[in-house]
């Protein structure tokens, strides 16, 4: 490569930085909901199977983990007309919508502990109205960066997507310590003591500002006047048979189905994070560790804050079938750091390693699904590609609880190494079939080119 290539390179890098945030407003309005949704979303998820198992509502870790799963699962299933609701209403009107029911959901969620024998219902209740209001608002945001970006700077704007919703987890992973408990943390101050109730009833008032602040701000006109994505030319096309527009779909391209099915096996660590981790860390560590429990979890979006868009910036060239086997490989790899039993700096290095490996392939999975949609259809397409993860998170849920049961159980031996054994040798399916698919996988039109088209 020549001296003139190299700074031809460099001035692209600048100039895309440079014209992202000089974004209109609606692309940061995007971002405010983005940011706040991940502390609400991830404040609660975090602390989820805990809240409603033996620490709070009594369910047992079978029936807790069963919950979460199917809340989890319904968060994706409703992505898939999430997809199409934000394509029918727009960005703005269906992050209104889903700000009000992630409200309700939440309100019903965080009381549910005042309803007495009624409790579990009210929880399951809240759950529901939640996870379609989350089901809704992934594919609105995802389209917002459709709609406030080009060509030239679409994979900084979904990096920085992914890395906004990761500095909102940080931001309640190190807040929400204080809240729940009355430890003595940095500098002597000591924690308010409110336990999970006061952690949930934080993330519902989060969600009540972040609606008054939307819809006093973002504004018709600005979602109007304010969009940078330009639309397509409108041409006449020639009409096309049920069966030409049936082969046309993504379900019919056998690289595009496997490609995102192959994730399943490395996506239920993801699951592992809010299924498993928690109660591992409370059961098989010190109190003192667990009473910090969230300083732990919040290193890995502290990670992926730092090293998402420097990642897709410096890799923005290289095809995503390569990024995927490095990411998927770092991720499950790391997850033997596990095995030889609880001890803190293995924790820690797994969680800043598995950290690693989502950086590198997180926000080009995005972009990748998101250059495949047509002009309008993003949220749709969205939706589809998040059938995988539903899967993951529905079918780890199903076996989690009784994992917990029999490895981890609360008061009971530990076994602790077996549990991240088997969990590990599931994850390395993932890197290893897209290793042996590779050249075909690069056959496929878009995963032959870079970086956003």
């Amino acid at each position: 490569m020549t001296n003139a290539d190299e700074t031809k390179k460099e001035l692209g890098l600048k100039e895309s930085i440079k014209i992202l945030f000089q974004a209109s407003k609606g692309f940061w309005l995007v971002n405010m909901v983005n940011f706040g949704d991940g502390i609400a979303y991830f404040g609660i998820l975090t602390l989820l199977t805990l809240f409603l198992g033996k620490e709070r509502l009594g369910m047992s870790d079978h029936a807790a983990g069963l919950s979460v799963s199917a809340f989890t699962g319904l968060v994706t299933l409703f992505m898939f007309g999430g997809g199409f609701i934000s394509d029918k209403l727009g960005v703005r009107r269906a992050l209104t919508l889903c700000l009000i029911l992630c409200l309700g959901g939440r309100v019903l969620l965080s009381g549910s502990p005042s309803f007495g024998g009624g409790a579990h219902f009210a929880a399951w209740l809240g759950l529901l109205v939640l996870s379609f209001g989350e089901g809704v608002i992934q594919p609105a945001l995802y389209a917002g960066v459709k709609e406030y970006t080009d060509s030239r700077t679409a994979t900084m704007g979904y990096g920085i997507l992914y890395a906004i919703m990761n500095l909102g987890i940080v931001a309640e992973n190190f807040i929400s310590p204080f809240v729940r408990t009355d430890k003595e943390f940095i500098l002597g101050v000591k924690g308010l003591g409110l336990g999970f109730d006061g952690v949930f009833w934080m993330c519902t008032g989060i969600t009540l500002i972040m609606l008054a602040v939307h819809l006093g701000l973002f504004t018709k006109k600005v979602e109007e006047t304010d969009r940078v994505a330009v639309d397509a030319p409108k041409t006449e096309e020639p009409q096309k048979s049920l069966l030409e527009k049936i082969r046309e779909l993504p379900f019919l391209d056998p690289r595009f189905m496997f490609f995102i099915f192959i994730l399943l096996p490395v996506r239920t660590l993801f699951a592992h994070q809010f299924l498993t981790m928690p109660d591992y860390v409370f059961r098989a560590y010190a109190p003192e560790v667990s009473a910090k429990f969230e300083w732990i979890a919040g290193l890995n979006p502290f990670i992926i804050v730092i090293f998402v868009p420097a990642i897709a910036a410096m890799t923005r060239k290289v095809n995503i079938i390569t990024m995927m086997i490095i990411g998927t490989s770092i991720s499950a790899l790391t997850t033997f750091i596990l095995v030889p039993g609880p001890d803190l700096t293995r924790l820690i290095l797994y969680t800043l390693l598995f950290s690693l490996g989502e950086a590198v392939w997180s926000s080009r999975f995005l972009e990748y699904v998101a250059d495949l949609a047509p002009q309008g259809k993003v949220g749709a397409y969205m939706g589809l590609a998040g059938i995988p993860w539903f899967l993951a998170k529905f079918t780890t849920g199903l076996y989690s609880g009784r994992m917990l049961e029999i490895f981890v159980p609360k008061g009971g031996a530990l076994n602790t190494s077996t549990l991240w054994l088997i969990y590990a040798l599931i994850a390395c399916i993932s890197p290893l079939g897209l290793l042996l698919a590779r050249s075909w996988l690069l056959g496929h039109k878009k995963a032959m080119s870079g970086g956003a088209s």
